[in-house]
């Protein structure tokens, strides 16, 4: 799984983590079954945001069936997103289409991966049309992702070879990703029969995708200077202020936007395009570990392969260069780690608190009165303690 939104299993109340895991389950039982097993590697957790806004603007909500046992579930069953509903079968085709697009970048970078350069291309191309496929069942016009990647490369290239610097050119850069996650939110507004709120979702999508994209930029940027790869800041000289800058001032144009727009039930889309995007930028740009600690990583590719096997074996085999390599399993298994406490993204308090006096709000609204995590600054915007 890839993607910046990665919401913390302990904060929220247990309806809206349950109807999260619903769109996270159903985006994956979907790429399965609509382009088979290894498909689901694309399972992303941003274009399931996708699947999200089109259940949110429906009165009567998104079909639902009970899935099968499965390990990042505890071996359990659970009541997922049907394949059948339509928000679900754009965001698979979209996550295809968009896992096409990163392998093919990838390529150009000439990151280190596993198979030749030929082999990646033509997986890209098998995803890229089966994308397509799906996204165009449920018409959405695919020619503003599938024509990103190209866009996206004669944009670095310009800039490359002695473009401008400074904000401005970096936004440029960024235009591509948020064109294509616009028209993406804004056909979700057609699937609802929701017309009215499109031009709203279109500029949402624009924000988010500006986000996201800054966000990984910044993330990959030691790594793409230490070889030599493209960077957006890098190519721009933009620093991290002002590309924080850049991200809070589009986080806030999100929210502006998302006010605009009428849904049915907005709960679980103010969870993950308000707090949690807020939470993503926040978690993208803390100072960094010292290198000294950090193990030899490969190339993005090579690690995003590697992210697929340990969300297929549940956290159980971990790369050499994982932090959790030689840990006990109880350590290495994602389950495990992250069933009962959430140190992975809160270390300022004990966030089992929250859990706790928020476990009666089954029904999605505020428990009222919770006062655990008053004074709390890594609980700010918890749902259920308002």
């Amino acid at each position: 799984m890839f993607g910046i939104i990665r919401p913390c299993g302990a904060h929220g109340c247990p309806s809206l983590r349950e109807a999260w895991r619903a769109h996270l389950c159903g985006l994956c039982l979907t790429l399965r079954d609509g382009h088979g097993q290894a498909a689901r590697l694309a399972t992303n957790y941003d274009t399931l945001i996708i699947s999200v806004l089109a259940e949110a603007q429906l009165p009567s909500g998104a079909p639902r069936r009970t899935a099968g046992p499965c390990a990042l579930r505890g071996l359990r069953r659970a009541e997922v997103v049907d394949a059948r509903a339509r928000g679900a079968r754009l965001a698979a085709g979209v996550s295809l289409m968009l896992a096409a697009g990163r392998i093919r970048d990838h390529v150009a970078d000439g990151d280190a991966a596993f198979g030749t350069a030929g082999a990646r291309t033509l997986l890209a191309t098998r995803w890229e049309a089966a994308g397509a496929r799906m996204a165009g069942a449920v018409g959405f016009d695919t020619e503003p992702l599938s024509g990103t990647v190209a866009r996206q490369l004669t944009l670095e290239r310009r800039c490359a070879d002695g473009g401008r610097r400074g904000p401005d050119a970096l936004l440029e850069l960024t235009a591509p990703t948020e064109d294509a996650v616009a028209a993406a939110f804004a056909h979700t507004a057609v699937l609802a029969g929701r017309p009215d709120n499109a031009a709203a979702l279109a500029e949402a999508g624009r924000f988010f995708g500006r986000v996201a994209h800054l966000v990984d930029a910044y993330e990959d940027l030691a790594e793409d200077e230490a070889r030599g790869a493209f960077n957006p800041l890098t190519a721009t000289g933009t620093g991290a202020a002002e590309a924080r800058r850049l991200c809070d001032d589009a986080a806030h144009g999100l929210s502006l936007a998302l006010a605009e727009v009428r849904f049915e039930d907005r709960h679980l889309v103010d969870a993950l395009l308000g707090t949690e995007v807020r939470r993503a930028v926040e978690r993208a740009f803390r100072a960094p570990a010292p290198a000294a600690e950090r193990r030899q990583r490969p190339g993005r590719l090579r690690r995003w392969w590697a992210g697929g096997a340990i969300l297929l074996t549940c956290g159980l085999w971990r790369p050499e260069w994982s932090e959790l390599n030689g840990e006990h399993w109880t350590d290495r298994c994602w389950v495990t780690r992250h069933a009962d406490n959430c140190t992975d993204c809160c270390d300022c308090c004990d966030c089992s608190s929250c859990v706790k006096c928020c476990s009666s709000c089954s029904d999605g609204s505020c428990c009222g009165g919770c006062s655990c995590c008053d004074g709390c600054s890594c609980c700010d915007g918890c749902s259920c303690c308002d």
